[in-house]
């Protein structure tokens, strides 16, 4: 079992497509395999194995190529390793194929809004899901960037994804929530969803933010590559931890894990922890 409340987890990510906007794309299974071991070993509480790039623009990836990408990925990972695999993908055939050799989580940045069928093979593998909140596909998802009230938006949609999660069958205690930084936000949304993080609480659901080396980061550090973005963050990442994510999404996970180390032990000498959500005590499955 995954137990979220305690502390705050980190999430390695693990991308298997050559065009990652992060720059750390990796084709080769035997790479990718490489790196998700690295990072458990870095201490990474779970990995995030994705085959289809999702950055804004980005051109969609067919089924059966992000299957062929992810799949041995996983089962190899799964073979050498004790912490959770979440698979991210939004289409069903692709979460199937590695809930089937060795994930146990599903990250859906559709918030269930691409495949509807998703939750209910989510719900038939018993498997945990994470929820993230976007509008529109990768080529459109600035044109939907428009927000009058952007977390009051946000908490409300993904309040659609929860419901339907659950209208398929996946127990509500098994969803975490994400409200996806950079999916179809402008700079000044994301920064507002961090600065107003804790009006998720209400959804009474663990929050997973994933600030890393997004584009979003450059309001505040200027035109910056994505790799030159690990110091900007380290500032995310911290801001996420003390206003209540129970996990950060990360890809340099030794660094990040020491931010939350110290951030979580802040926190800590506050006399309560702000990310506890009703009695603090939340867990999925880790297989």
């Amino acid at each position: 079992m995954l137990h979220l409340g305690a502390r705050t987890l980190v999430m390695g990510v693990v991308n298997v497509t050559p065009d990652s906007f992060s720059g750390d794309g990796r084709v080769e299974t035997d790479a990718a395999v490489a790196e998700g071991l690295a990072q458990v070993d870095a201490g990474a509480d779970l990995l995030d194995v994705g085959g289809e790039s999702t950055r804004p623009g980005a051109a969609p990836t067919d089924a059966e190529t992000e299957r062929r990408r992810i799949q041995p990925v996983v089962e190899a990972l799964a073979h050498r390793i004790d912490v959770p695999i979440a698979v991210d993908t939004y289409k069903t055939v692709v979460a199937r194929a590695a809930l089937e050799h060795g994930a146990s989580l599903v990250n859906d940045v559709s918030g269930l809004r691409y495949d509807p069928a998703l939750a209910a093979e989510t719900a038939a593998q018993r498997a945990a899901l994470i929820v993230s909140h976007t509008r529109g596909r990768s080529r459109d998802m600035y044109e939907r960037a428009e927000y009058h009230a952007v977390a009051d938006e946000i908490v409300s949609e993904l309040e659609w994804s929860l419901a339907s999660a659950g209208a398929a069958g996946v127990p509500r205690d098994q969803v975490i929530v994400d409200p996806g930084l950079g999916f179809a936000k402008r700079a000044e949304h994301s920064l507002a969803v961090l600065g107003q993080l804790e009006r998720f609480q209400v959804l009474d659901r663990p929050i997973l933010v994933g600030p890393s080396r997004k584009s979003f980061l450059n309001a505040a550090l200027g035109d910056v590559e994505p790799n030159a973005r690990e110091w900007g963050t380290a500032g995310a990442v911290a801001a996420s931890v003390f206003l209540g994510a129970h996990v950060v999404r990360v890809h340099g996970v030794r660094a990040m894990l020491d931010v939350v180390r110290v951030v979580d032990a802040i926190r800590a000498h506050r006399g309560r922890f702000v990310s506890d959500v009703g009695d603090g005590s939340r867990t999925v499955p880790a297989s």
